[in-house]
This record gives structure tokens, sequence and C-alpha cells, in this order.
């Protein structure tokens, strides 16, 4: 008799502090859980080159899509000033489905002409024919470009945009890809009027090293 008032009394002294204990280990702190959300978010974004979808941002943080969503407000009011903090030098921006972290529009000049100071003389060469690729085949994905080349060119498109010899045209409707062509820069650095006047491929394809050398003397002059 003793044993089951003890082992009831148990039950009834334990039972209500987990069930008290249950609401708070799942709503006490949902500003917590999006911070850990929005801090995930924050290093893929930093890292991608194509705006993501919140599908696939769910994914990679492993956290359910309307967390991602809410997150993702919460850190576009963050980097615009709306949740009491300065105005950052970057925004979150929904491009053509998917977010990525873009340079505010009046700091575009700034960051070019820093990027700019920084960047080499010369091109490499696979700077080089990722430009060639580019100028030939545009409006094209840096995936296009990629298969063409049969390498990874994320760093070197990097480059030819720092350098202004490219831009981003357009994203694809459906995948979120961004599309990239050539600048008016390319074309002052080529001593050329038009793409029309770049020469037809076919009959330098068994001289591409000439090919090199004539865009490159160009971009150094």
């Amino acid at each position: 008799m003793t044993d089951d008032a003890t082992t009831s009394s148990a039950t009834a002294g334990g039972s209500p502090a987990a069930e008290g204990a249950r609401p708070a280990g799942d709503g006490a702190h949902p500003a917590v859980a999006t911070t850990d959300v929005a801090r995930r978010l924050e290093a893929i974004l930093l890292i991608v080159e194509e705006p993501q979808s919140l599908v696939s941002l769910a994914a990679a943080v492993g956290a359910p899509v309307p967390a991602v969503r809410q997150a993702i407000e919460t850190l576009v009011d963050d980097y615009d000033g709306k949740a009491g903090g300065p105005v950052r030098g970057f925004e979150l921006r929904e491009v053509g489905g998917g977010w990525r972290l873009y340079v505010r529009e009046e700091l575009d000049d700034l960051v070019s002409e820093f990027v700019g100071g920084q960047a080499p003389s010369r091109l490499s060469q696979a700077a080089l024919e990722t430009l060639a690729v580019i100028a030939y085949k545009q409006p094209v994905t840096r995936s296009q470009v990629a298969s063409i080349r049969a390498v990874n060119v994320d760093s070197v498109v990097r480059t030819l945009l720092a350098r202004g010899l490219i831009t981003e045209l357009f994203a694809d409707a459906e995948t979120g890809a961004i599309n990239y062509g050539t600048t008016d820069a390319l074309l002052v650095h080529l001593g050329i009027n038009s793409l029309d006047e770049l020469p037809h491929i076919s009959p330098l394809l068994d001289g591409a090293d000439e090919v090199g050398d004539s865009l490159d003397e160009g971009i150094r002059r």
C-alpha cells in the first residue's frame, strides 16, 4: 500500500512538471531558433554564386521552409536597418525566384573601383578562355560555361565581373540561373565597335592560343 502510494505520488508530482516543461521546450525560445536558422542561412548565402530558392536553402540548413522564410524576412529587415540597426552595405534580394546577397546599388561604383584596383594587369589563360566562351555564346549561364570548358569557372567569372568585362544580364525564370554577357568595356579593350566584329571562331579553332593572345593583348592595352 505504501509502495503504491509512493509510486502514485511520484507520478503525480512528476507529470505536471513534465507537462509544464514541454511548452517551454517547444515554444519558449522561438527567437533563438529563428536566430540559429538565420546564422546558418548567412553562412550559405555568403558563398553561393546563384540565387537560391527557399526549398534549396531549407535543405541546406536543415530547417522547414516556413522557418527559412521567417529567417529570410528577419535578415532582410536587419540588413535594411528596420530592426533598429544601421543599413548595411549589402542587401538580401530575391531575384528570379531565389535569394542572394548583393552590394547595395549606391555602393556599386565604390566596390568596382576597389576591386578593379586590386585586379592583376594580365588575365590568366583560364580567364581568357572563359571570356571567349561568354563572348561567343552569350547570353550564357555559369553552368553552361563550365560544361563547355569542363572545369569549374566560379572564381574566373568573379574575376571577369570584377574587371567589368562581363555583366549579369538576367536570371532564368525557371531555374534562377544568372545569364552573363560581355560589356562595352570589353569592346573598348579590344578596339572594336560591336560583337559582330569578333572573328569567326571556326577557322580559329586550330589556333586557340592565338585567339587567347589576341584577347589578352587587347585587354592589356
